[in-house]
């Protein structure tokens, strides 16, 4: 499969930009209740736990901005995880081994990414929507948390050095 720079980029940068988005809209579910905001609720171990983070933001009235906020998350990972697919894509082609191996890591850390952060941020929305904690979702997000995260930073890092390498090297890329 032959991706443009372009494209890949595009995707991306869209991305990160989706990623602002969304960390505005997660802003206002830092309360006194809920101190790490939606971080709580993605970490929170078990079902009693979602349920007083739940409570917390229904007595505050954020029950629709909590939605809206994972509603902003499920956006942005599509399009910050195919960014980070594509980007592997373009990158593992190039001649460099240093570019090909950083477009790897782009690629395995895009599609590790996407499955990870949708499968966390659905099982929060099913918990948030139903307004009741489930102690299976809240461990299977939970678990998932620190390895999205890791996907996340290392397919950030991955494109953003590519891009160094690329724009930096005297290597025939």
């Amino acid at each position: 499969m032959t991706v443009s720079k372009r494209t890949a980029l595009l995707w991306w940068v869209g991305g990160l930009i989706a990623f602002a988005i969304t960390l505005t809209l997660h802003a206002p579910l830092v309360i006194d209740g809920v101190p790490g905001g939606i971080l709580d609720h993605q970490r929170a171990p078990d079902a009693a736990t979602v349920d007083a983070i739940q409570r917390a933001w229904s007595n505050d009235g954020l029950l629709s901005s909590a939605a809206t906020a994972m509603i902003s998350d499920l956006i942005f990972i599509g399009i910050y995880g195919i960014g980070c697919v594509l980007a592997g894509l373009y990158y593992r082609s190039r001649r460099s081994r240093v570019l090909s191996g950083l477009g790897w890591v782009a690629l395995a850390s895009g599609l590790v990414f996407l499955v990870t952060d949708y499968g966390e941020t659905i099982s929060q929305f099913i918990q948030l929507r139903n307004f009741a904690g489930d102690d299976q979702l809240a461990s299977f997000a939970s678990t998932l948390r620190p390895i999205k995260m890791a996907a996340w930073i290392g397919g950030f890092l991955a494109v953003l050095a590519a891009l160094a390498v690329e724009r930096f090297s005297m290597i025939d890329t």
